[in-house]
């Protein structure tokens, strides 16, 4: 099958405009090893999957932001070990739903907001657009002002000063692109593990309880109202509707499937890497809660919910480098997310509507919010709210139409959801849909549960 035929292309469609140059920019020798591993046809090891991975570890990214540090220390705090199980439930909702955006780039050469211009009436594309577009603004928001804030407490520079600072170094982390994917994909894999060194460096130095992670990891439990509202935060505001698309764009053209077979195979390895990275991805969220369940929930610290006052709070309770490293994972997670975050915003406009700005233009444009809430004072962590509560509006936008396009088989083929994925998506669809009103009810009436 020539890849201009890709599944579920319509013959009477103008080919696909080139992606932003994160999707199309080939890293050579990487793409060359993936098209020996597909030719040689000798079977799956870690090994031979090695040329496919990198595309989750960029999705992975959303998932450790700085507005999950914010919800997972106020849960730890606040509860304990208590809702240690709401993580391991979100991050295999977040395998999910990676999984069927990937597997609908690999299928079809088409990235989500592509197909949904392709698929729908132009009213609808245009609409989910205005969606997503507020979804980004809002991500843009949220992690922007956490590598703000982190520059702030290691360096006690002002928050403003702090801003731009972060915008700078965006910049330099997106320039990356113009030398392909793949040194893009390896800073960003660089910070996450800087995240993960931190927290178990945090975790060794918490000392927590083995028996009540392994207790509270496995089996759900609730206690009280509170604890409730905190649970349908960190589900309703851990899946990001920006990553949904642009994994779909991440996969598409990154190497190519020159027939079924290749097709099937490249899903396979890339299953591999979303399992490993958004393992990863769950594990830092856990110590996150872990080591703010040790600290201060044990030492009745309880009210901890602002990443200052965690940054604060830690140096009396375990000393000073416990705090530095914590600003450090908070620095590394907002600036890694902010550079994600203005690549899903270039794939958005491109696949919705066919524009494309410069991701420095687009990049300069979403730091102006931000800038201003610094200006003007507002607090960081309860401007982080305000985003996550944006980020649930707009979540099933993205969710759904995923779910419709990788159920179709004329769009699918033979990568077409099966039957009992297409239940469990649908279920797990109806759960952030019912979790994030619920969230949306308790916010407004002024009891928001989250960062």
């Amino acid at each position: 099958m020539d890849v201009t035929a890709r599944p579920g292309a319509k013959t009477d469609e103008r080919p696909s405009r080139p992606l932003p140059r994160v999707t199309t920019g080939g890293s050579a020798r990487t793409v060359a090893a993936a098209r020996e591993v597909l030719s040689s046809g000798h079977g799956f090891s870690l090994r031979r999957a090695l040329p496919f991975m990198g595309p989750a570890f960029i999705a992975a990214v959303a998932y450790i932001d700085p507005g999950n540090f914010a919800t997972n220390i106020s849960a730890g705090s606040r509860y304990g070990y208590l809702l240690l199980w709401v993580i391991l439930a979100s991050n295999l909702m977040a395998v999910l739903l990676q999984t069927l955006s990937a597997k609908l780039g690999i299928a079809t050469g088409r990235n989500l907001p592509q197909i949904c211009r392709e698929r729908l009436p132009r009213p609808a594309s245009v609409g989910l657009w205005v969606v997503a577009e507020v979804g980004a603004m809002a991500t843009d928001l949220a992690e922007f002002l956490g590598a703000a804030v982190g520059f702030n407490l290691l360096f006690h520079i002002p928050l403003f000063v702090a801003g731009l600072l972060t915008g700078v170094t965006t910049f330099a982390i997106l320039a990356l692109q113009r030398h392909g994917f793949r040194p893009l994909e390896a800073v960003i894999a660089s910070l996450v593990g800087v995240i993960a060194l931190s927290y178990l460096a945090e975790i060794v130095l918490a000392r927590p309880h083995a028996g009540a992670i392994a207790a509270h990891t496995f089996v759900p439990q609730l206690d009280g109202r509170g604890s409730v509202l905190l649970a349908v935060g960190i589900l309703g505001a851990t899946v990001m509707p920006h990553v949904v698309y642009l994994h779909s764009a991440l996969t598409q053209n990154r190497v190519r499937p020159r027939s079924r077979a290749e097709a099937r195979a490249i899903y396979r390895f890339e299953r591999l890497d979303i399992w490993i990275a958004m393992g990863l991805a769950g594990l830092v969220n856990g110590a996150m809660m872990i080591m703010a369940a040790a600290v201060f929930f044990s030492s009745g610290h309880t009210g901890v919910a602002s990443l200052e006052n965690a940054f604060e709070t830690l140096t009396p309770l375990l000393g000073g480098a416990s705090s530095t490293i914590f600003a450090i994972a908070l620095l590394a997670s907002g600036l890694s997310s902010s550079a994600v975050g203005t690549l899903a915003g270039q794939v958005i406009m491109d696949g919705f509507l066919g524009w494309r700005i410069p991701a420095w233009l687009r990049r300069l444009i979403t730091m102006i919010p931000a800038l201003v809430v610094i200006a003007i004072g507002l607090d960081p962590t309860s401007t982080l709210v305000l985003s996550q509560v944006v980020l649930s509006l707009v979540l099933p936008f993205a969710v759904v139409p995923l779910l419709y396009f990788t159920g179709r088989r004329d769009i699918m083929r033979d990568l077409v959801n099966r039957r009992a994925t297409r239940v469990l998506g649908w279920a797990v669809a109806a759960a952030i849909i019912t979790l994030n009103l619920v969230l949306l009810m308790q916010t407004f009436q002024g009891t928001p549960p989250t960062r």
